[in-house]
């Protein structure tokens, strides 16, 4: 391969997608055993590669020279082979976290930092908030002096950057720590993109601290590496656009909304448009319990409906790149946002309580009671919502409305 990333393990990546749309080469994931790995740096025939866990530190011996960013940190995360056939190690991730950062507005300078994790990552972490201008930096870890037990102790702590894989897929949904309790908190870094929004990241947005996450990195360091390949620099208006591209392409499309407002026929034609899996949780729900929702309620009560919802949404909000049509009292409960938010964007269907569907639905009983539903779950609706769509013109109108706002409005 001339261009490509090694690692242990790879599993599902963007990077083909984004250095390819980035600096328009083929590259490759080759997933590398211990033992292979010398054999691999001495006499593979590539011209640039990206490394990842757990050889970060692994190929620096096999590098001739080595640029000032991987000799001051002690990783090396990109490999060039020169003309003369030896190799040219830098790290990229630490452009990667400082553009990041930066773009998402949180301020190392003057600030006294903690790092979560004590891997390679860490390491690049801990340099750029030293070169950022922290007042001071300090690594937590399981076993360390400063660890998970006594980290709240650090009450100056303002800004809190995780290098650890807590939170990640399928792991989501969990926190190496409670960010409420750093009263001078001011700024979050999480290096995890897949889900998009780690529930690190959530309790960021719901404290109202500017946080950043692992795509934006991902694409940074990877627009440095392929200027590295190339030799020619790709403009900040390309990394942008690519960053856009992957952010909207693994977005789930998450409808809620009115009981009957369309939201499985206006899904359905998103995914169709799309090329994505279109799911509705109703459904899984019905397939998971083997009875049908109405008999569900019957036989077993809503709180056993609800329950069973819960775990269906905890599911289907790790996959990406999904259409995911939800059920009326879905977003009624808080417990079942962050499961929706943390790889969705999520859309509001409206339509008139007149034209609601009632048909297999055991609370929509009347008119009257829909018209009273209505107001109660406004609120909610309100609240979970990214953008509210109406479904009051045919279902044609309204995917066109939801393309349009995916294509230029998701933001990462």
């Amino acid at each position: 391969m001339d261009y490509g990333l090694i690692g242990a393990k790879l599993g599902h990546s963007h990077s083909p997608r984004i250095h390819r749309a980035l600096g328009g080469y083929d590259y490759q994931l080759r997933e590398l055993a211990e033992e292979d790995l010398p054999g691999f740096l001495e006499e593979g025939d590539f011209k640039g590669i990206n490394v990842t866990i757990p050889y970060k530190k692994a190929v620096i011996p096999y590098c001739a020279v080595l640029g000032e960013g991987a000799r001051r940190i002690g990783c090396v995360n990109t490999i060039v082979r020169r003309p003369d056939g030896t190799l040219w190690g830098e790290n990229t991730d630490y452009y990667g976290f400082c553009h990041t950062a930066k773009r998402a507005g949180v301020d190392f300078a003057g600030r006294h930092v903690l790092i979560l994790g004590s891997g390679g990552t860490s390491l690049t972490a801990f340099r750029a908030a030293e070169d950022l201008g922290a007042a001071s930096v300090e690594r937590v870890s399981r076993s360390g002096a400063l660890n998970y037990e006594n980290v709240y102790e650090r009450a100056e702590t303002e800004i809190v950057v995780n290098t650890t894989p807590v939170g990640m897929f399928p792991r989501n949904g969990e926190r190496a720590v409670d960010l409420g309790r750093f009263p001078r908190l001011r700024g979050v870094v999480d290096v995890v993109y897949n889900p998009l929004r780690t529930a690190f990241l959530l309790q960021a947005e719901a404290l109202g601290i500017p946080a950043a996450g692992g795509l934006p990195m991902l694409v940074a360091q990877a627009r440095r590496a392929c200027e590295l390949f190339t030799g020619e620099s790709v403009s900040e208006e390309k990394m942008e656009a690519v960053l856009r591209e992957v952010a909207g392409s693994v977005s789930n499309v998450v409808l809620i909304g009115m009981p009957g407002s369309g939201k499985s026929s206006v899904g359905a034609a998103v995914a169709r448009r799309l090329g994505r899996d279109f799911v509705d949780a109703d459904e899984e729900i019905a397939a998971r319990a083997g009875k049908s929702i109405p008999e569900i309620f019957a036989r077993e009560g809503e709180e056993r409906f609800r329950a069973l919802e819960t775990e269906v949404l905890s599911d289907l909000g790790k996959r990406s790149g999904i259409v995911l049509a939800t059920g009326g009292g879905a977003v009624l409960f808080e417990r079942n946002l962050p499961h929706l938010r943390q790889n969705g964007r999520i859309y509001r269907i409206t339509r008139d309580v007149s034209r609601l569907a009632t048909r297999g639905r055991p609370l929509s009983t009347s008119p009257e009671r829909l018209r009273e539903m209505e107001m109660e779950r406004e609120p909610f609706y309100r609240r979970a919502a990214d953008v509210t769509v109406s479904n009051d013109g045919s279902t044609a109108e309204t995917v066109a409305a939801i393309l349009r706002d995916l294509k230029e409005e998701v933001r990462i």
